[in-house]
């Protein structure tokens, strides 16, 4: 397995990033990065070019135009329209050049809004996603009919994985696009620099929200490229809930914010609740997530002091 020649789309990202050093670290000798500007996913000749120059016994696909609740709002075409035809195209080329394995990454923004807490695998086609997150839930998860769908007629060995919102050292802190967690951190931190007394937050803290630690993502994502061969769907996650107010507090807690949290609930709030039953994964690919969500949360904030702050957005 360690000499197989893995191509990983999106590698140069936040995830992909952490998943390439954790083959790397586990004696995978041929680990290849299939990322922009080299290769815009969207374009067939660009997916056909990858794998001709990649030569890939095995594909990950992470590579996913994503983002928080307001981008999700301004752009859901792109969204839609850029996630479904990555995954359609490096699917069925996969399937034409006749790799061993394809490895989908979905989202769990793919379940419906009001789904049993915890989520189950079962549980997806039970109802329409929040409607804020649709169009790229729904994009991503035409990746596993399309798995599924190949299986059976082609016999190709494509599963698909489902994880729950990820965090840690390396995320996105852009504010134009970045998720709850670094969304907060940079907020308090920069609100804490400049002395601010007040910090403004979407909603009225009340959804909650399962957090996913980035390295124990990438060890999940490893072990079921090693272990995981079936067509159904595995949900990968640290199965614990908190609601966005505790998050909020914590974090001002730990980034040392003397101010004070202001919600805004003329913002939605998105699904209202999110938690991943895990117990597919444990059973499948002996999966259990490691890292305490507080030493996560002190990792990502020390990351972002020490190098996220030093970047610039444009």
């Amino acid at each position: 397995m360690k000499k197989k020649r893995i191509t990983v789309t999106g590698g140069k990202g936040f995830l992909g990033t952490h998943l390439v050093k954790g083959f790397r670290d586990r004696g995978y000798e041929n680990i290849l990065i299939a990322d922009l500007p080299e290769y815009n996913l969207i374009l067939g000749e660009d997916v056909r070019r990858l794998y001709a120059e990649t030569k890939p016994d095995i594909v990950i696909h992470l590579a996913a135009k994503v983002g928080g609740i307001g981008f999700n709002r301004e752009h859901p075409g792109a969204l839609f329209y850029e996630n479904i035809m990555m995954g359609a195209q490096m699917i069925h080329e996969g399937y034409r050049q006749g790799i061993e394995k394809f490895v989908a990454l979905g989202t769990i923004c793919a379940y419906p809004k009001f789904t049993p807490v915890p989520f189950q695998e079962d549980e997806l086609w039970n109802g329409y996603p929040e409607e804020t997150n649709a169009p790229y839930g729904l994009a991503k998860k035409m990746m596993l009919v399309q798995s599924q769908a190949y299986r059976r007629q082609y016999g190709f060995n494509s599963i698909f994985l489902l994880p729950v919102n990820l965090y840690g050292p390396g995320d996105n802190f852009d504010p134009r696009s970045s998720h709850v967690i670094p969304a907060l951190i940079k907020k308090c931190v920069d609100a804490r620099g400049a002395g601010e007394e007040t910090v403004t937050v979407w909603g009225t803290g009340k959804a909650t929200r399962e957090f996913f630690y980035v390295e124990d993502a990438a060890e999940a994502i490893i072990l079921a490229t090693e272990r995981y061969d079936k067509p159904e769907p595995v949900n990968i996650g640290a199965g614990f809930e908190i609601s966005i107010r505790e998050l909020a507090d914590l974090i001002v807690e730990l980034t040392g914010y003397a101010g004070r949290i202001v919600w805004d609930p003329s913002h939605p709030d998105g699904q209202p609740r999110r938690m991943l039953d895990t117990t597919r994964a444990w059973r499948e690919i002996g999966f259990r997530a490691r890292t305490d969500f507080r030493e996560g949360l002190r990792r990502t904030i020390a990351w972002y002091e020490n190098e996220g702050i030093k970047r610039k957005y444009e």
